[in-house]
Formats: C-alpha cells, sequence, structure tokens
C-alpha cells in the first residue's frame, strides 16, 4: 500500500501535500508517497526544537496520512 500526507490549505480552498521536511505543494503528483503507513506516521509526529522549546510543526499537527488504495 502506499501512503500520503496532505494539510488543508491556509488560505483558498484544497490541501497540499508532502514533499520534504520544509516543503509542501498543491500540486499531488509532487507529493511524496509513503509505502508504508509506520514510515508516513513518522513523519507527521515529527518535531522539531529550538532553545530548547519543542513543538510539531502546525502544517504536521493538521495533516491527515491518506492511504492511496483506499
Amino acid at each position: 500500500m502506499s501512503y500520503h500526507i496532505k494539510t488543508p490549505k491556509k488560505i483558498g480552498d484544497g490541501d497540499v501535500y508532502y514533499v520534504s521536511e520544509s516543503h509542501w505543494s498543491d500540486n499531488y503528483d509532487e507529493r511524496k508517497v509513503f509505502s508504508t503507513k509506520s514510515s508516513a506516521t513518522a513523519v507527521k509526529n515529527s518535531t522539531v526544537t529550538i532553545n530548547d522549546y519543542t513543538y510539531t510543526p502546525k502544517a504536521l499537527f493538521n495533516s491527515t496520512i491518506v492511504n492511496e488504495s483506499a
């Protein structure tokens, strides 16, 4: 099965798709495809630490893992 991560656009309708750690795209074809749900979940649950403050980036926090086979 294949999975990808998406989150709602901040402005306008539709979704943006996870491409890399610092890149999201509204182009579906540019999305990163994960071979397992656990690898997609690991990215979704990743955190950032700055000055001893750890947080989940808002785009990942609000994201959804999509099963492309469903």
